[in-house]
Order: C-alpha cells, then sequence, then structure tokens
C-alpha cells in the first residue's frame, strides 16, 4: 500500500498511546478484507505540520483500533502501515528538495571556480603586462641616462650621439645643432615615454592587488559552496534511505498481513459471533429490566385504581369505571444523571461508525466500522468512576477482550433501562451484585486484554442498543 513512483530510498514511527478497542459488539463486523496492496494512501490535508502529524496519527490509531480486538500484534502492524504510508509522501517531498539543493550547490561550486579561473587568467595577463612594462621602463631608464652621460662628459653633443640616437654618422659638425635638438627631444620623448609606463605600472599593481584579493575571496566562497554541496549531498543520502526504508518497511508489512489474511478472516467471524452474544445479553437483561418494571408500573396503577374505585364506591359513586391502565411513554434518559467518568481527558475516538483508512482494513467490503463506545487517552492507573448509581453486573476478566471490565446496570427510569461499561482497566475495585454510587471508585484504567496501549473503553448501552454515551453525559 505505498507508492514506490518518483524515488527511490525510512523513519519509523515513534510508540503510539491511547490505543484504542474498536467495536466490541458492532454488528458491522463481519469478514476481514486486506485490499489495495501496495495502494496509495492520501496525504493529510491539514494546513500545517502540526495538523497533519495529528491526522496522520488519528489515522495510525484508528487502524489499530479496528483490530485491535482481534489481534494485537496484527493491530500494530497495520497502524505501522497507515504511518509508514502517511510519512512517505513528505519523505518524497523532502528528498526531492534535498536533490534541488544538491543542483543548486553543484551550481554555485561551478560558477565560483568558472569566476576563480577567470581571475587566475586576468591575474597572469597583468603579471604578464606588468614584466613587459618593466622591461620597456629599464629600457627607457637605460637610453635616458646614456644621452645625459654624453652630454655632460662632452660639454655638447658628441660625436658618436647620432649612434646613441639611431642616426647614421656622417661627420658633419655642421649638424650639431641639430643633434642636439634632436637628443633634446628624444630625451623629453623618452621621460614622457618612462612617465606614461610608471603609471600604467602603478596602475597595473592595483589592479593586480585587486585581483589577488577577488581570487582569495572567491576561493573561500568556493570551499564554504563546496562544504555546502557536500552537506546537501549527505542530507540528501539520508533522506533517500528515509524514503527507502518506507517503502521497504510497508512491503514488508503488505506481506505479513497477505499471508495472515485467512486466519484474520476467521477471527473476525468469531469474534464478531461473540460479540453478537454480548449484545444479545445485554439486550436479554435490559428487555427483562424494562418489562419487570413496566409490569411493576402496572401493578401499582391498578392498586392505585383499585383503591379509588372502592372509595368512590364507599361514596356512594356506584356508576364509577377505573380507565384502562395506559402505559406511558419512556421519559428522557437524562433522568440517569450520568457524570462523565473521565472528566478532563481527552477523547481519542469517537462513537458511531468510522471510515477506515483508504487501502488498509475493509470491513466488510464497505471500508467502515462501528464503534460501540468512547474512548479516552487515559494514562494507565487513572481512576474509573461510576457514571451513575446502579449495580454492578460484571466485574472481572472479559474473554471477549475487554481485558479487565466492569458493567454496572441502573435500572430503569421512566421506561428506560441503562447499562455501562468500562474496558481495559489495570484492576477491578468491586464486585458482582455490589451496589456502587454515582462517582464511587470502581477501577483503576490500563491497557488491559486487546489493546496495544493505556486508554479507557466506555459504552452506554440504552434499551438494549449501544449508543454515543456523550448524548447521556
Amino acid at each position: 500500500m505505498v507508492s514506490t513512483s518518483g524515488v527511490q530510498p525510512g523513519q519509523v514511527a515513534g510508540p503510539r498511546q491511547g490505543r484504542r478497542w474498536y467495536g466490541r459488539v458492532g454488528s458491522s463486523f463481519a469478514v476481514l478484507a486486506l485490499v489495495g496492496m501496495l495502494g496509495i494512501v492520501p496525504p493529510a490535508h491539514a494546513d500545517n505540520l502540526d495538523d497533519k502529524a495529528a491526522t496522520l496519527q488519528q489515522q495510525a490509531d484508528d487502524a489499530a483500533s479496528a483490530l485491535e480486538f482481534v489481534d494485537t500484534g496484527i493491530a500494530k502492524s497495520a497502524a505501522d502501515l497507515v504511518t509508514y504510508q502517511g510519512q512517505l509522501p513528505g519523505a518524497q517531498a523532502a528528498l526531492a528538495d534535498a536533490q534541488n539543493r544538491v543542483g543548486a550547490a553543484t551550481a554555485q561550486v561551478n560558477s565560483l571556480a568558472a569566476r576563480v579561473d577567470l581571475a587566475e587568467q586576468s591575474k597572469d595577463k597583468i603579471t604578464a603586462q606588468m614584466a613587459l612594462d618593466a622591461k620597456k621602463a629599464a629600457e627607457t631608464k637605460s637610453r635616458i641616462g646614456q644621452i645625459a652621460a654624453q652630454s655632460y662628459k662632452a660639454g655638447g653633443i658628441p660625436a658618436n650621439l647620432a649612434l646613441i640616437l639611431g642616426v647614421g654618422n656622417n661627420g658633419d659638425l655642421a649638424n650639431s645643432i641639430d643633434l642636439a635638438e634632436q637628443a633634446m627631444r628624444s630625451q623629453n620623448a623618452a621621460l614622457e615615454q618612462l612617465t606614461n609606463q610608471t603609471a600604467t605600472n602603478q596602475n597595473a599593481q592595483a589592479r593586480l592587488a585587486a585581483v589577488e584579493v577577488e581570487i582569495k575571496n572567491l576561493k573561500a566562497q568556493a570551499e564554504a559552496a563546496l562544504q555546502a554541496e557536500q552537506a546537501a549531498r549527505d542530507q540528501a543520502a539520508a533522506k533517500k534511505a528515509t524514503v527507502d526504508k518506507l517503502i521497504s518497511d510497508s512491503a514488508a508489512i503488505n506481506a505479513k498481513l497477505e499471508a495472515q489474511k485467512p486466519a484474520i478472516q476467521a477471527k473476525m467471524k468469531l469474534v464478531e459471533q461473540q460479540q453478537q452474544a454480548v449484545a444479545a445479553q445485554i439486550a436479554e437483561r435490559q428487555r427483562k429490566e424494562r418489562e419487570a418494571a413496566a409490569a411493576a408500573a402496572k401493578a401499582e396503577a391498578e392498586r392505585i385504581a383499585q383503591e379509588k374505585a372502592a372509595a368512590e364506591k364507599a361514596a356512594g359513586n356506584n356508576d364509577y369505571v377505573p380507565p384502562p391502565y395506559v402505559p406511558p411513554a419512556p421519559g428522557n434518559p437524562s433522568a440517569f444523571g450520568l457524570q462523565h467518568p473521565f472528566a478532563g481527558i481527552p477523547i481519542t475516538s469517537g462513537f458511531g461508525w468510522r471510515q477506515t483508512p483508504p487501502g488498509t482494513i475493509d470491513f466488510n467490503g464497505t471500508g467502515g466500522y462501528v464503534h460501540t463506545g468512547i474512548d479516552f487517552g487515559a494514562p494507565c492507573g487513572t481512576p474509573v468512576y461510576a457514571a451513575a448509581a446502579g449495580t454492578v453486573v460484571f466485574a472481572g476478566w472479559d474473554v471477549w477482550g475487554g481485558g479487565n471490565g466492569v458493567k454496572i446496570t441502573h435500572g430503569v427510569i421512566q421506561g428506560n433501562a441503562l447499562l455501562t461499561a468500562y474496558y481495559h482497566n489495570t484492576s477491578v475495585q468491586v464486585s458482582v451484585g455490589q451496589h456502587v454510587n454515582r462517582g464511587q471508585l470502581i477501577a483503576y484504567s490500563g491497557g488491559t486484554g486487546n489493546s496495544t496501549g493505556c486508554h479507557a473503553h466506555f459504552e452506554t448501552w440504552l434499551n438494549g442498543v449501544a449508543v454515543d454515551p456523550m448524548t447521556l453525559l
């Protein structure tokens, strides 16, 4: 029941608390069918992560509760399966996000590497140009030095000045003035060239320093990017391992449940028969209680009618005829005055029809089941109080999976018969036949019987039918 589309490579769900024992007497528990092997469980549609986690936990608890009365091991497997399935979409999304981060980190590393390479090339060009400029400057300085030296020694323009200036020597002293002017111009040009070369060299040095700083910064960024890329790859690997484990664990549980399907179906049928027997016993008890109460009420009404007829006759009214007895309509069940047996403790599973998580457990082909009571998330050892005054008709171990249980009949009030039941207790503090008062301690909650965790299961039976306790409290 897990989709393997998308990514290939689980985070195992933590321990669950408050497992519930569903539908002890619900007639909807028929043949169990495990359907949709490796199907998709839709993710929770809550608006935030906390709501999604709570929804997934509720789905897992529902799956476990649906099978607790059959087998706690199978119930846990079903809950784990729902948990793994519910976690898989999120794990796949996290993996995709991690893989995207790897791609982005790799692109940044490559970009920085290319920028470092360009900066290194620029540095090489600047360095080469600086070497060439330095050579030219040295040559210019040498030329200026030669001109100055010869001029100083000769007191004028020497005969070999033309050689220094790069012109032919024709020995014509008449041209000395021209040569001197040419030398001066050459010297001035060389000085200007040297000045320009010096400025160029200084600019190049500044550029070189800037490039070296850029290279240093880029290499630091590249190193950080490489570390980020490795971290992203590690995270992606971990996410992939989580997805892989979720898929693997879900497939293993699917196979386990599929292999146990015949045994589960057989036990389901037996449990259904047992539950129907319990329901029949309660219905029969309450039928007798109501009949006895109705007979007593009728007898009392007839006694009162006879007394009135005798009084009328004694008064000389021989024509008086007592009216026929008409049984009153049942009154409001609130007349029992039930108090909350677990005030302040949250409900973990309500009463009534429960839709099973898609792709897991499908009862009788309907995809749901009836929860005939309410489960409260009571820790083990929580005091359990009688919801109303009555007589204990059962106290001890419930062979049908309820663990240490208590049943109290509250008799008949205004034509209604009421019985309350309390299951999975750690211990029972009352005995059969004992009268208990409203609010009296009768047990301590627990996780006995077919239960995968501490909780309290509370049922109310009105006139032979299981009803929602919250309508009576």
